[in-house]
């Protein structure tokens, strides 16, 4: 399932993340559920990449 926008998320990504977040969570799960075709590994990796850039950015303001 691809997500068109950012309210066709699931709820507990829209509540915990800001748009931002949103929107790289949406672009690297589109990428890897056309890549691979697993919700499941597409979440994972997703999720990753949110963490990663969040990880990122809070480095720089240390």
């Amino acid at each position: 399932m691809i997500y068109k926008s950012n309210e066709d998320l699931p709820l507990e990504i829209r509540t915990r993340l800001s748009e931002t977040a949103q929107d790289l969570y949406r672009a690297a799960y589109n990428s890897t559920i056309q890549w691979y075709g697993e919700a499941k590994k597409a979440h994972q990796v997703a999720t990753r990449a949110v963490r990663m850039k969040l990880a990122r950015d809070l480095s720089v303001l240390v």
